[in-house]
């Protein structure tokens, strides 16, 4: 029996269209911050990953790429993948890029820098994105936040799609930093273990 598809089934077409339109205009990027905001909500308020485990589009497309669209050797994940030590130091990690993406943007707001059209895939290689600015009626470090932004999403994108073809669909889920900083939340929250979402 065919199980019976909810809205929240689709929020992979919102992950998809998101790097889409951030391609023509870079400043779609900002929709970006609801990834980042709603499952903090969901855990601060609610003591639950179900952002993590049903909300969650980018989780939906791996799967729809690598698992129903054969795409994924569907290998277990390391055990190294798992474990604290890689989780918690990669979200340390992921964290510094952001704060490192923040303080460009305050230099391009402060007049110390000026914009920098790139994108910078994996935090190294730099990528010339000027199409998709045409201007804005806000400051230059608007758009400055946005191309930093776009760069962390799309970085995460990829690694994503990475250990998709290496591991199982979702096995970006596993070291997600959103994830693990979510699951911080709802085990102080609750005082218990919280499980991971499924790959």
């Amino acid at each position: 029996m065919t199980q019976k598809k909810h809205w929240y089934d689709y929020l992979w077409i919102f992950s998809s269209l998101y790097l889409i339109l951030g391609f023509f205009n870079i400043l779609f990027a900002w929709i970006g911050l609801l990834c980042f905001f709603i499952p903090l909500i969901i855990a601060v308020f609610w003591g639950r990953k179900s952002y993590c485990q049903r909300y969650c589009g980018r989780g939906q497309l791996f799967q729809l790429i690598g698992g129903n669209f054969g795409l994924s050797r569907k290998k277990d994940v390391p055990q190294w993948m798992k474990s604290k030590i890689f989780r918690y130091g990669f979200l340390i990690f992921f964290f510094a890029m952001f704060f490192i993406m923040l303080w460009s943007t305050y230099l391009v707001f402060s007049g110390g820098q000026d914009l920098n059209q790139v994108v910078t895939l994996i935090w190294t290689f730099k990528l010339p994105w000027h199409w998709a600015y045409h201007g804005t009626l806000f400051h230059q470090g608007v758009a400055q936040f946005a191309f930093g932004f776009y760069s962390v999403m799309l970085t995460s994108t990829v690694l994503g799609m990475l250990t998709m073809i290496l591991f199982k669909p979702r096995s970006w889920c596993v070291y997600c930093p959103m994830g693990t900083m979510t699951q911080l939340i709802c085990k102080a929250k609750n005082h218990k273990s919280v499980p991971d979402c499924d790959m």
